[in-house]
């Protein structure tokens, strides 16, 4: 896995044709990127295959939530789309369904959704859950590992439990990653790219600091290189 890979770029962005014209400019500067709802209803499915096509790789942020069986027919029609990464939330029955749905895919890996990165303890107190936020995660990213998923969603804040509890069982997708001195916008628990490495991320998801720069394919490669150098210390 290329540093460039542990760096995947939300396409966040009302039409395909902004988010193509945002890969273009990215250039060499990327070779993963996430397709969420925002595209996913307006031709994000075909800019997938383009994605593909070149040679990136693609992250499905669909996060299924439904009975078991109606995730493993959706899951099911997804890995004939040639993703790599696909979110479902982090229940027993929808991850059961989500690993039935891939069956053998050798390339979709499906990544459990553990607590949003918009949310904090108070978002949660505001839903009726009591259980602090990191005992919560833990307890989803259980979930994850007794359903045979090959991954989760969580904020670096909580990747270092999550890596000391499951070590490499589970890879850690992290979210609500900014630059420093950048602008959290709606997310709550953010951190820098080097901090969520450190704390066991494997890869991180960057949308508007890279999307909405002046210079995209810089931008990205300054992340990418900060990514190495964490790595490396």
């Amino acid at each position: 896995m290329t540093d460039k890979d542990r760096l995947i770029i939300a396409l966040d962005l009302p039409t395909t044709e902004d988010a193509q014209s945002a890969v273009d400019a990215i250039g060499a500067g990327g070779s993963f990127y996430k397709i969420g709802y925002q595209l996913m209803p307006i031709g994000g499915l075909d800019l997938a295959q383009r994605l593909t096509d070149d040679g990136k790789k693609v992250f499905f942020d669909f996060k299924f939530h439904d009975i078991g069986a109606t995730v493993e027919r959706g899951v099911k029609s997804v890995a004939t789309l040639g993703g790599d990464f696909l979110t479902v939330h982090a229940e027993p029955d929808v991850l059961k369904g989500a690993v039935a749905g891939r069956g053998d895919d050798s390339r979709l890996k499906i990544l459990a959704v553990t607590v949003l990165t918009s949310l904090d303890q108070a978002s949660l107190q505001k839903m009726g859950i009591e259980i602090p936020l990191p005992d919560l995660v833990l307890k989803r990213a259980e979930f994850a590992a007794e359903a045979g998923v090959d991954g989760v969603v969580a904020s670096a804040r909580e990747a270092q439990a999550i890596k000391a509890r499951f070590g490499d069982a589970l890879k850690i997708v992290t979210p609500g990653v900014r630059p420093a001195g950048a602008d959290a916008n709606d997310q709550k628990r953010v951190v820098t790219p080097a901090d969520a490495i450190a704390a066991g991320a494997d890869h991180l998801v960057v949308g508007r600091p890279i999307i909405a720069a002046k210079d995209p394919k810089t931008a990205a490669e300054t992340i990418a290189r900060e990514i190495a150098g964490a790595l490396k210390t």
